[in-house]
C-alpha cells in the first residue's frame, strides 16, 4: 500500500469572491502594479486595524468583511492602549519593508478608504467613534465633529 501526503507548505486562506473584490478595490484605489502588492498591504493594514477595535464594533466588523478579512480582524490581541492616527500608521510602516510614513499613509488609507462600501457607512461611524482623533481621514472622511458633551471634556 503506497500512502501519499500532501506537500509541507501552508495552504493561503480560501479566496472568496468578496475577498477578491476587496483586494481589486485597494488595488485600484492605491494603484499598486500588481494583485500580490494590493492584498499583502490589505493584510497588514487589516491585521493592524483588528487589535485597535473592540467589542461589537470589532465583531460587528469581521461579520461585515468577507471571511479572509475577517480572521485577520479576529485574530489580533487587542491592543493595551489605543494609537493616535499617527502612531498607527507608524506602526503599519514598521511592518512594510522600505516603507516610510507617507508611503504607509498612502497604504492605510487605501485600505481603510475602501471598508465602508464592505461594511457600511454606520459600521465605519461607529469604529471611528471608538478610536482615537485623527483616524477619520485615513477612511477617506472628514474628521468627526465632536458633540458638545465630547467638547465640555477637551
Amino acid at each position: 500500500m503506497t500512502v501519499t501526503t500532501a506537500p509541507s507548505t501552508i495552504e493561503a486562506p480560501r479566496t472568496d469572491a468578496g475577498w477578491s473584490e476587496l483586494i481589486e478595490k485597494v488595488r485600484d484605489l492605491g494603484q499598486y502594479p500588481t494583485r500580490a502588492e494590493a492584498e499583502r498591504v490589505t493584510r497588514i493594514v487589516l491585521s493592524a486595524l483588528g487589535g485597535h477595535v473592540v467589542g461589537d464594533e470589532r465583531v460587528d466588523l469581521a461579520r461585515a468583511l468577507p471571511e479572509a478579512a475577517a480572521r485577520l480582524i479576529a485574530a489580533q490581541i487587542p491592543a493595551t492602549r489605543p494609537l493616535t492616527a499617527q502612531e498607527f500608521v507608524d506602526s503599519v510602516a514598521a511592518r512594510i519593508e522600505g516603507a516610510t510614513p507617507a508611503t504607509a499613509r498612502w497604504d492605510v488609507s487605501s485600505v481603510l478608504s475602501v471598508l465602508p462600501k464592505f461594511v457600511g457607512d454606520d459600521l465605519v461611524e461607529r469604529i471611528l467613534r471608538q478610536l482615537p482623533r485623527g483616524y477619520a481621514l485615513l477612511f477617506g472622511r472628514a474628521e468627526l465633529a465632536r458633540s458638545a458633551g465630547d467638547m465640555s471634556l477637551a
